[in-house]
C-alpha cells in the first residue's frame, strides 16, 4: 500500500522535516523486501564503522613494533606482534572496510532507486489531475525540468540520509569515545571545538550558496523552456528567418546561467577552503599535544601516529558533515519546486459522494449556466438547451461568444459558477470524473498526435483493441487505404505533435480514435475548421458517419458543416441569440443568416479563384463574372 498523502513538504529552513516527509518512500509499508534491505544496510554499516576504528590501531601497533616499543600482549594474539602482520592486518582491515561499503551501498541502491521512482510517479500522475486552466498557463519545458531535478534531489536526500548522516553521527561518537577514554579530555575538547566551529562555518557558508543555486536553477529553466518552445515551432522559426534571433534568446538565458553556475563552483571553493583551515587549525594544536607528550615520553611514537590516522579519519565523516549539510540544502532547493508542484490543488475535483455515471439514453442539457475565466470578463450568461438523445445539436457564433467553452464545460475540465449541466438528469458535478469522460468522444479543431505509429495513436481510443478493431477504425474514417499505401503501413511513426501528417490525415486519425473509443456521447469541436474546402468535406462525410445514432454536440465555425443538425444554437457575447433549425435559421434573416451569407460569399471567391488558377495551368483564360 503506498503513501496515501500526496501532499509533501520542502523546506530549506528544515531539512528534517522534509526527510521525515519522504521516509514512507524509503519504509515502504507494502515492501518487506526494501524494509530488510534498509534494515542489512544499516548493520553493514555499523560493522564497517568498528572495523574502520582498527584500522589506526593497527597503524600504531605496527609503528611501535617497528619502533621496539610494542606492548599489545593482551589485546592481540601471538601471531600478530610482529611488525609484519600488523601491517598487514592494517591494509586487511582497511579493505575489509572498503567492502562492507560498497556491500551497504549496493544494497541500499534499490531502496534509494524505489523512493525516487514512487516519487517521480506521483508528481507525474499529480501533473494530469491539475486542471486545465494551470497547464494554460504553465510552460511544458519548465515542468519537465523541475520534475527531472527534483527526482534527482530526491535521490541525493534519500541516500545521504541513510548512507551519510548515519555514519557520520557514528564515526564521531566513537572517535570522540576514543581521544576521551585513550588520551583524556583535553583531546575530546579539541575535538568538540574544531567539530563544532567546523559544522558552524559550513551551515552558515552552504546557506549563502542556496541563493546562488537558486538563481542558477531558475537560469536552467528558463533556458530549457525557450529551447523547448522554439523546437516545437520548428516551422514558425523558419517561416519568419528568425533562427539567429531564437539562439540569442536561448543564449541570453544560458549566459545567465553561466554566470550562477561560476558563482556556484567559486562559492564551493571557498567553502572547502575554510573547512580545510578550521579542521587544519584543530589538527594542528592536538599534534602539538602529541608531539610534547611523546618528548615528555607519556607517549610512544605510535600514539603520535595514532592521533595522527585518527584525525585524516575523522576528516572524512567531517568532510560528508559538511557535504552532507550541502547535498541535503542543495537537493531541497532542487526539489522546492517539484514539491509545491504537489501542493498545488486540482480546480476540478470528485464530489466525496459521487457516483460513477448511469449512461441511458445520453441526452445533454445545459440549465441556466453561467461560467467566466476571469470574473470581470463573463463568457457563457445563462444558456439553457438541450442535446436528444440520438440526435445532434450546433452551436454557432461569432468568435469569441463562448462556444468552444461549452465543450470543455460539459469535459468538466472547468466547474460551471452558476446553473447545472446535466447528462440523462445526472449532474457532472456529481458523478466521477473518470467515468464522465469514458461516455464522451472528442474530436478536437487542432488534433495533436503522440510521437509514436499511427496504430498507437488510433488505439489510444480504446487501448486493449486488436489490430483489426484498429483497421476497422481506420477505414469508418475513411484513412485505411492511406494508411496501407506507406511504406510501414500502421507502423509508420507521426513525428513530434504528428507534424509528418497532413491536416486532413491528422483529423481522421483522430475520427478513428473516436470511432474506437465508440462512446454515446460525441462532441466536434470545430472538427473541420482548419482544413480546404475538399478536405472539410471529405472529412465531413467520415464525421457523419461516425455521428449517426450518437447524441453529438458540433462547435462548428464553418455552417456549411451543421445544415442538416437537428437544431442550431446561435451564440452572442455568451447568450443564445437564435435557435433553430438551417432553413428557421435563414428564414428570420438574422445574425446565423448574416453569417451564413458572408460565408457562402467567400466559398465562391474561393471557387472562383480556384478555376483560375486551374484554367491558367491549362493555358486557357476563362472571364467569370462577379460574384453578386
Amino acid at each position: 500500500m503506498q503513501p496515501k498523502n500526496k501532499t509533501v513538504s520542502a523546506d530549506s529552513s528544515n531539512p528534517w522535516q522534509t526527510i521525515v516527509n519522504l521516509w514512507p518512500y524509503m519504509w515502504p509499508a507494502d515492501r518487506r523486501d526494501l524494509k530488510m534491505r534498509v534494515v542489512w544496510a544499516s548493520l553493514f554499516l555499523v560493522i564497517a564503522k568498528l572495523v574502520l576504528m582498527l584500522v589506526p590501531y593497527y597503524f600504531k601497533w605496527a609503528t611501535d613494533a617497528l619502533n621496539g616499543k610494542m606492548d599489545a600482549t593482551g589485546l592481540l594474539p601471538a601471531f600478530m606482534l610482529s611488525a609484519v602482520m600488523l601491517v598487514i592486518a592494517y591494509n586487511f582491515a582497511r579493505i575489509v572496510q572498503m567492502g562492507l561499503n560498497q556491500f551497504r551501498d549496493a544494497l541500499f541502491a534499490s531502496v534509494g532507486q524505489y523512493a525516487v521512482r514512487r516519487l517521480a510517479h506521483l508528481t507525474f500522475k499529480h501533473m494530469h489531475q491539475l486542471s486545465l486552466r494551470f497547464h494554460l498557463e504553465r510552460k511544458t519545458g519548465g515542468l519537465s525540468r523541475i520534475i527531472e531535478r527534483g527526482t534527482k534531489g530526491i535521490e541525493t536526500i534519500v541516500r545521504f540520509t541513510i548512507l551519510n548522516s548515519v555514519p557520520t553521527v557514528i564515526e564521531f561518537a566513537m572517535t570522540a569515545a576514543i581521544f576521551w577514554w585513550g588520551y583524556g579530555f583535553s583531546y575530546l575538547a579539541i575535538t568538540a571545538v574544531t567539530v563544532a566551529v567546523y559544522v558552524w562555518f559550513t551551515v552558515k557558508a552552504s546557506d549563502w550558496r542556496i541563493a546562488i543555486r537558486r538563481s542558477m536553477n531558475d537560469s536552467d529553466t528558463d533556458a530549457n523552456v525557450k529551447a523547448i518552445d522554439s523546437l516545437l515551432n520548428f516551422e514558425t522559426v523558419k517561416y519568419f528567418g528568425n533562427e539567429e534571433m531564437e539562439a540569442r534568446r536561448f543564449d541570453a538565458s544560458m549566459a545567465r546561467y553561466e554566470k550562477a553556475a561560476t558563482q556556484v563552483w567559486t562559492s564551493l571553493g571557498w567553502l572547502n577552503f575554510g573547512q580545510g583551515v578550521i579542521f587544519g587549525i584543530g589538527m594542528t594544536v592536538m599534534l602539538v599535544f602529541s608531539a610534547l607528550a611523546v618528548q615528555r615520553g607519556e607517549q610512544t611514537i605510535g600514539d603520535f601516529v595514532f592521533v595522527n590516522a585518527l584525525l585524516l579519519q575523522l576528516s572524512v565523516p567531517l568532510n560528508f558533515i559538511g557535504m552532507l549539510y550541502r547535498e541535503i540544502r542543495q537537493g531541497l532547493t532542487d526539489i522546492e519546486q517539484m514539491f509545491e508542484l504537489l501542493n498545488v490543488e486540482p480546480e476540478v475535483r470528485d464530489a466525496p459522494n459521487a457516483k460513477p455515471l448511469e449512461i441511458g439514453k445520453g441526452a445533454i442539457t445545459f440549465e441556466n449556466v453561467q461560467f467566466a475565466y476571469d470574473p470581470a470578463r463573463p463568457i457563457l450568461k445563462g444558456i439553457s438547451f438541450t442535446v436528444p438523445e440520438g440526435k445532434t445539436v450546433a452551436v454557432v457564433g461569432p468568435s469569441g461568444a463562448g462556444k468552444s467553452t461549452i465543450s470543455r464545460l460539459l469535459y468538466r475540465f472547468y466547474d460551471v459558477q452558476g446553473g447545472a449541466i446535466r447528462i440523462d438528469g445526472q449532474d457532472v458535478r456529481e458523478v466521477t470524473q473518470n467515468s464522465l469522460r469514458a461516455v464522451i468522444g472528442m474530436v478536437p479543431q487542432d488534433t495533436v498526435l503522440f510521437n509514436d505509429t499511427i496504430a498507437y495513436n488510433i488505439r489510444y481510443g480504446r487501448p486493449g483493441a486488436s489490430d483489426a478493431e484498429i483497421e476497422a477504425a481506420a477505414e469508418i474514417a475513411q484513412i485505411d487505404r492511406s494508411i496501407r499505401d506507406l511504406p510501414q503501413g500502421y507502423n509508420t511513426m507521426v513525428g513530434e505533435r504528428g507534424l509528418k501528417l497532413s491536416g486532413g490525415e491528422k483529423q481522421r486519425v483522430a475520427i478513428a480514435r473516436t470511432v474506437l473509443k465508440a462512446p454515446p456521447i460525441l462532441i466536434l469541436d470545430e472538427a473541420t475548421s482548419a482544413l480546404d474546402t475538399t478536405t472539410e468535406q471529405e472529412i465531413q462525410a467520415a464525421l457523419d458517419i461516425v455521428s449517426k445514432n450518437r447524441t453529438t454536440l458540433v462547435i462548428a465555425h464553418r455552417l456549411s458543416t451543421v445544415i442538416g443538425a437537428d437544431e442550431i444554437i446561435v451564440l452572442r457575447a455568451g447568450e443564445i441569440a437564435e435557435r433553430g433549425t438551417h432553413a428557421e435559421l435563414l428564414a428570420q434573416n438574422g445574425l446565423y443568416a448574416s453569417m451564413w451569407n458572408r460565408q457562402r460569399e467567400a466559398t465562391q471567391a474561393e471557387e472562383h479563384l480556384r478555376q483560375v488558377r486551374e484554367s491558367d495551368d491549362l493555358g486557357v483564360v476563362i472571364r467569370l463574372p462577379p460574384a453578386v
